[in-house]
């Protein structure tokens, strides 16, 4: 299995990271312009969370707060687990399901490297299909070679 240093390899620069004293306003726009749907937040050049659509709608519009007064570091997610670069794309699978979570940040140390995302294991499960199918022909014709 894939190891999340693998996969980040397959992911283009990210240029989708915001100060936490933006605008949630700014927020949108900047994701509108990259086409994500989340954005990573730093403060001093140091990693302090996430901010995503799901935070927009959860705990600003039913909050009846304005994205124009509104910095990003009130509403951003900033508890979510964390993995590190040797870390496999099957423990990032099971850590997704856990925290109910679509982000994994990933580090190296304490250097932020990159953000894994639900699409992202989604993607390696389905490129990988073709090789899960062919172990699973492979150990059938092996086991119907032992009953016979």
């Amino acid at each position: 299995m894939k190891v999340v240093s693998e996969i980040l390899k397959t992911k283009v620069t990210p240029n989708n990271m915001i100060q936490g004293d933006a605008l949630v306003y700014d927020a949108l726009v900047l994701m509108n312009s990259v086409n994500l749907s989340y954005l990573v937040v730093f403060e001093n050049d140091h990693f302090i969370g996430i901010f995503s659509e799901r935070d927009y709608t959860r705990k600003l519009i039913l909050h009846g707060k304005s994205s124009t007064s509104t910095k990003i570091k009130e509403v951003m997610s900033s508890d979510l687990p964390c993995v590190s670069l040797n870390d496999t794309a099957e423990k990032c699978m099971r850590m997704l399901d856990t925290y109910k979570t679509r982000y994994l940040p990933v580090f190296d140390n304490v250097e932020f490297k990159g953000v894994i995302t639900l699409n992202d294991v989604l993607r390696l499960a389905i490129n990988s299909k073709e090789d899960v199918f062919d172990e699973l022909a492979n150990s059938l014709v092996d086991w119907d070679d032992k009953i016979f």
